[in-house]
């Protein structure tokens, strides 16, 4: 510790110590700049009752033991010294009080080491003093720093060198100094032991730009051309600000993202990757990269860069978008419906960016929304009409992605005006067609003859389902005469139909000219209209490849064409023989 005082230390050891005893005080330790000079400052003391009319003395280089001939720095004696010393060492104290203080000049850094002083007191009274002063020949000033410098936090810093020269004293000045403070110049300050320093400081608030910055001191000996310079680095220490960042980051399913965040701190901050509060990646480091292969749209979302050290933290975030097609479409809602009812069908689906989602039936667009990712399609008073199959397709940019779904109308039967019976000589046929959901129970009556034949009873009727229609054929053989009357009844559990079937006369007419063979041929022609209106009916039922080319699309469109391959029909066909007559 430095510190101003008017009576040092070390004289008032000499002081206290006065008792008759052989002993020296002598700085351990003392410095000079090469070039100038140093007075290392000497007392000695010997018993009392020793009184000797001349005091004599001798200064040794590195060694106290005389008969090691260490080199002769001074003595009084014969003035004879080693040639190192020759014109550069002289007493500066009076051996006869007692005061060994020596003056060493033109110092060059041979000169630094050890030195004892012997004092000579005539006879066998000589004695070498164990008490030695080591000099350290300098040529840059000392400047000392605080052990730790924060920024924001005002902080001294001092320049101090060694001031033990009497023929020059220095002068200090500071070197980078601006911007940081005007230094404060303290002047000639004694240390413990007796030396003296000249001292300077500088008080600043350091910033983190400070950190690193190389700040020096200068020692000028005036009328020489003496001038010795000495620099520290200034280490400061500063909480981390993140400095580098991904801003928004845009990548498409299965490609290669790489999330870097770098931070300015001292020391290095801890780095860390965190998403969701689960930790990706941490290293001590000045920047961290966050290597993403092939991701996905699960690793969609925000992820944090913390950047921490004893001083402070920084956190900053960035958010990844990956872009993909559409998923799947799942479809919710009424599946069944009653007819007059109101369907009701959700379709949904995740992409992004969010999708152009469409509903249609074969060609007809019912519903269609952009950029978002449900669509709600309603049916009020569902009919037979709107049974069938929809699709539910989405698209963007990236991809598209369709889901067919099924809505099934159930109603009463409905006998289509094709119905009909014709006859040819000694057979009766009558074709009856029902349009039903669920397939109905269909029934042949002839009043007439108090006769009743249902579609079980496959020996006289044969049917086929196809889609909603159920086409039924009864078969009378052996009649001598067509019956007045046949009704055909269908039913379900929504209700019944009945409808008397009209005979085609002509049909009639046209059998008994063409005979037997022209009544196979008839039948064979007959059974080929049910085929064709059943198949007719069936075209009907299976749905066509649509297309976004329909005139009332949206405006906005990825693509210009859907395709889907038709599913197969349900198909149900029943045989029957004929019915003889008794």
């Amino acid at each position: 510790m430095i510190f101003l005082t008017a009576l040092p230390l070390f004289w008032i050891m000499i002081s206290a110590s006065r008792g008759g005893h052989w002993g020296a005080w002598m700085p351990s330790s003392i410095s000079a700049f090469e070039g100038t000079c140093v007075s290392i400052p000497c007392r000695f003391d010997f018993p009392d009752e020793l009184r000797p009319a001349v005091v004599h003395g001798v200064w040794y280089f590195n060694s106290p033991y005389p008969k090691n001939y260490p080199p002769v720095v001074f003595k009084s004696r014969t003035q004879v010294v080693h040639e190192s010393f020759q014109g550069r060492s002289r007493l500066l104290g009076d051996l006869g009080l007692r005061n060994c203080t020596l003056l060493l000049s033109t110092l060059s850094p041979e000169l630094g080491g050890k030195y004892y002083f012997r004092g000579d007191l005539g006879g066998y009274n000589q004695y070498t003093f164990s008490e030695h002063s080591v000099l350290d020949i300098i040529n840059t000033p000392n400047i000392v720093v605080p052990p730790e410098m924060v920024a924001g936090s005002e902080v001294e810093v001092s320049c101090m060198v060694p001031d033990n020269c009497p023929e020059l004293r220095p002068e200090l000045s500071w070197l980078g100094h601006e911007g940081l403070g005007e230094p404060t110049v303290l002047g000639r300050l004694r240390e413990d032991e007796g030396t003296w320093v000249q001292v300077s400081l500088l008080h600043f608030v350091p910033t983190r730009e400070a950190n690193g910055h190389r700040l020096g001191c200068q020692a000028a000996f005036p009328n020489t051309t003496m001038q010795f310079e000495g620099y520290a680095s200034l280490d400061v220490k500063y909480p981390p600000v993140i400095v580098e960042m991904n801003s928004s980051v845009e990548a498409i399913e299965g490609s290669h993202v790489s999330l870097l965040c770098g931070a300015d701190s001292n020391p290095l901050p801890l780095l860390t990757w965190m998403r969701d509060g689960t930790v990706l990646r941490e290293a001590v480091a000045e920047s961290l990269s966050l290597e993403l292969e092939e991701v996905t749209p699960g690793e969609d979302g925000v992820y944090a860069c913390l950047a921490e050290n004893a001083y402070g933290q920084d956190n900053r975030t960035v958010e990844l978008s990956v872009m993909y097609a559409p998923w799947k479409p799942t479809v919710n809602g009424t599946v069944v419906a009653v007819e007059g009812e109101t369907a009701s069908i959700l379709c949904s689906t995740q992409s992004n960016p969010d999708p152009i989602l469409t509903i249609f039936k074969e060609k007809q667009i019912l519903a269609t929304v952009i950029y978002e990712n449900q669509l709600q399609l309603e049916l009020p008073a569902v009919t037979p009409e709107d049974d069938g199959e929809y699709w539910c397709v989405a698209e963007n940019q990236y991809g598209q992605r369709a889901t067919a779904f099924n809505l099934s109308v159930e109603f009463a039967p409905m006998i289509l005006l094709e119905s009909h019976c014709a006859a040819a000589r000694d057979t009766v046929q009558c074709l009856c067609v029902v349009k039903s959901n669920p397939e109905p129970s269909v029934a042949f009556e002839l009043p007439s003859r108090n006769v009743t034949v249902n579609e079980t009873e496959r020996e006289f009727v044969y049917s086929e389902r196809s889609g909603l229609l159920l086409t039924s054929i009864l078969t009378l053989r052996g009649q001598a005469q067509a019956p007045p009357r046949v009704i055909c009844t269908s039913r379900n559990l929504y209700g019944t139909k009945s409808l008397e079937l009209p005979f085609q006369g002509a049909h009639r007419l046209m059998w008994a000219k063409i005979g037997p063979v022209g009544a196979v041929v008839a039948f064979a022609i007959l059974i080929a209209i049910v085929c064709y209106i059943t198949q007719t009916r069936r075209k009907k039922n299976v749905t066509e490849s649509p297309s976004f080319s329909v005139g009332d699309n949206p405006h906005v469109l990825y693509s210009s064409d859907f395709r889907i391959s038709g599913a197969p029909d349900k198909h149900e066909s029943r045989q029957a023989s004929t019915l003889e007559s008794h």
